[in-house]
């Protein structure tokens, strides 16, 4: 994909991926993607990202059915950094919220856990994932 060359991946290979949704603009988590996930995520129209830590590619909603439609991509100025602007199917945040970015700072010295979970991460993924 030709404009896949202006991407520039960092020293590991990958772009920082912003997944916003499309309709409300919540941003919803931060991913990271090797040419291989923005490839596949270009081409199924469903978000693709690369592990850092399992070193695996995964689809996001393959485990859990919490599927991301991609409307739109974009990047910054850079070209160093993805925004992708999904339709999200339930949950995006591991942890059962909506968005991944579910911790507000409520003092100085404490994060308040705002929004509920639309899921029991144990039983998706099992106990200790």
């Amino acid at each position: 994909m030709k404009a896949l060359e202006n991407v520039k991946f960092n020293h590991d290979g990958l772009v920082p991926a912003i997944v916003q949704d499309s309709g409300t603009n919540e941003v919803l988590m931060l991913a990271y993607m090797n040419r291989q996930a923005l490839e596949l995520t270009i081409s199924t129209g469903k978000t693709h990202f690369y592990s850092r830590s399992r070193r695996t590619l995964w689809c996001k909603g393959e485990t859990s059915g919490n599927v991301q439609h991609v409307d739109t991509l974009y990047t910054d100025c850079d070209y160093d950094t993805i925004l992708v602007k999904v339709t999200q199917k339930g949950a995006a945040c591991h942890e059962g919220f909506r968005t991944c970015f579910h911790n507000l700072l409520e003092s100085a010295s404490q994060w308040k856990v705002v929004g509920s979970r639309l899921f029991d991460p144990d039983k998706v993924y099992g106990k200790n994932k």
